[in-house]
C-alpha cells in the first residue's frame, strides 16, 4: 500500500539512518547518472509550452534517458507508471503524466531520476509558461535560490538541520509556505537513502554529514500554506488550499569544504 509505505519512509527510525558514503567507483557511475539526468531535464524543460501534453514530455524524457544509456529510475518504483513526475499548478510532486494539456500561465514541475550501472541521480525543475504572474515568477526564483542557500551550509561535519534551517529561513522570510510532509533524502545505490532532509528545522541538529555522502536537496514551497494532501490516484500530492507551488532539486556530493552539484550537464 503506497500510503503506508510513504508513512514508513517518513517515520524511519534513527537507528536505521546511518548515512551511506560512496566509494570512488560508485561516484564515477553516479556522476554518469547525474550528468544524464541533467541533460535530459534541460531538454524536457525546453519543450514545456502551451499545447504540449504532460505525457508527451514524459515520452521525450524516457527516450532520452534510454538513448543515453540509462534507465528511468522512477518507472516501476513502488508501482509508479511513468519515467517522470510532472506536476502542474497546485500539484506539488508525483503528478502522473498523461493527456493533460499545458496552458498559458501554468506552472510545471518536472522531476526525474536516472539509474546508470546501479547508481542513481535525481533532479527537478519548475518552470512557468508565459504569461506568468509576477508573484508566481518570484516564487519559482525563490525555490531555486533556496537550494543555493542550502548548498552554502553543506560540508563534511555539518548537520542535516543546517540545511533545513537555511531553506526555511529564506522561504518563510519571504512569506512562502514551506512543505513539511515531504523531504529531501540521501541517494545513490537506492533512490531513497538516509538521511531524510526536511525543509524546516533547527541549525545544529540532526545527523552529521560525512564526506562522500550524496544527497538530493529539494526545497518545496507554495504561495499559500504548507499543508498538502494526496489525490485519489494515490500519487499526486497537491496543496490543501489549492495554492500554486514550486519544487527544485539537485543531487549533490558532500566534500570536506562544501558540496559539488552532480546534476549538471557539462
Amino acid at each position: 500500500d503506497l500510503c503506508k509505505r510513504q508513512e514508513e519512509w517518513k517515520g524511519m527510525r534513527k537507528e536505521r539512518s546511518r548515512i551511506p558514503v560512496k566509494n570512488p567507483e560508485e561516484l564515477r557511475r553516479m556522476r554518469e547518472a547525474c550528468r544524464l539526468a541533467a541533460v535530459v531535464i534541460e531538454a524536457v524543460v525546453r519543450e514545456v509550452r502551451a499545447g504540449v501534453t504532460t505525457g508527451e514530455l514524459d515520452t521525450l524524457a524516457e527516450r532520452l534517458i534510454v538513448g543515453g544509456g540509462g534507465r528511468p529510475a522512477f518507472k516501476g518504483y513502488r508501482g509508479y507508471p511513468c519515467s517522470t513526475c510532472i506536476s502542474v499548478n497546485e500539484e506539488l510532486i508525483h503528478g502522473i503524466p498523461g493527456r493533460r494539456v499545458i496552458r498559458p500561465g501554468d506552472v510545471v514541475s518536472i522531476d526525474l531520476g536516472v539509474e546508470v550501472a546501479g547508481m542513481m541521480g535525481d533532479v527537478a525543475r519548475t518552470v512557468g509558461v508565459k504569461p506568468v504572474r509576477g508573484d508566481v515568477a518570484r516564487m519559482v526564483m525563490t525555490v531555486e535560490e533556496a537550494f543555493r542557500e542550502a548548498c552554502k551550509v553543506i560540508r563534511a561535519g555539518a548537520r542535516v538541520g543546517d540545511i533545513s534551517a537555511a531553506v526555511q529561513r529564506l522561504c518563510e522570510g519571504r512569506g512562502y509556505g514551506v512543505i513539511r510532509e515531504y523531504v529531501g533524502h540521501g541517494i545513490g545505490r537506492e533512490l531513497h537513502e538516509a538521511p531524510q532532509i526536511p525543509n524546516v528545522g533547527e541549525a545544529g541538529t540532526g545527523p552529521e554529514l560525512p564526506e562522500g555522502a550524496t544527497l538530493a536537496i529539494e526545497p518545496m514551497i507554495s504561495l499559500g500554506g504548507h499543508r498538502v494532501k494526496v489525490l485519489e490516484d494515490r500519487w499526486t500530492v497537491v496543496t490543501e488550499d489549492g495554492a500554486i507551488c514550486a519544487h527544485y532539486e539537485n543531487t549533490v556530493l558532500v566534500t570536506k569544504t562544501g558540496c559539488e552539484i552532480l546534476t549538471v550537464a557539462a
